[in-house]
């Protein structure tokens, strides 16, 4: 590989990453989409605390993870790549400028106004720094079984509610 072919890599993980809103990581376990922001070279999220996404196991410091960045508008895998994981230290330098920008793009946080706070008291914050990528296409599927979870589908419809709803049409 010649040294244009790995800046054409690091170029290609950079712009898909800022591009994606989620990010599948995998640490020592199954991989999780991640919300994420771009920050100073490096993938920037946090989790593992109420209200907030929950991390995959084996994202400690000094670890490595597995991050596949996917296509906003398909969907699709664009590129994989490995990234060292350091634990930002909540208030210091690197946590606050990391930090200034996920704030801006949490969505929907019940405590805004304290949002800061919170994460340095219950959570963490990553810092995933690429380092060799991956962009040749698997030739599987990579479907995987879907984590469980608390959540629970909508109940069937009520056989009236057709009914009902069409009543309400023919009087308009």
């Amino acid at each position: 590989m010649t040294a244009a072919d790995v800046l054409l890599d690091r170029a290609l993980v950079e712009e898909a990453t800022k591009k994606s809103g989620l990010v599948w990581v995998r640490g020592s376990g199954p991989a999780r989409a991640l919300w994420h922001v771009w920050h100073e070279g490096a993938a920037v999220l946090v989790g593992d605390g109420p209200g907030e996404q929950p991390l995959p196991a084996g994202l400690e410091s000094g670890a490595t993870a597995e991050v596949t960045v996917r296509s906003k508008d398909k969907g699709g895998r664009i590129v994989a790549w490995t990234a060292g994981v350091a634990v930002l230290a909540p208030h210091s330098e690197e946590w606050e400028a990391a930090v200034g920008e996920l704030r801006g793009k949490r969505l929907n946080a019940p405590d805004a106004e304290r949002l800061t706070e919170r994460w340095a008291r219950e959570c963490r914050v990553l810092r995933l720094t690429p380092g060799a990528a991956d962009t040749e296409l698997p030739q599987t599927s990579l479907a995987a079984v879907p984590l469980p979870t608390t959540a629970t589908t909508r109940r069937p419809v009520p056989a009236a509610l057709p009914r009902l709803l069409l009543k309400r049409r023919r009087k308009n």
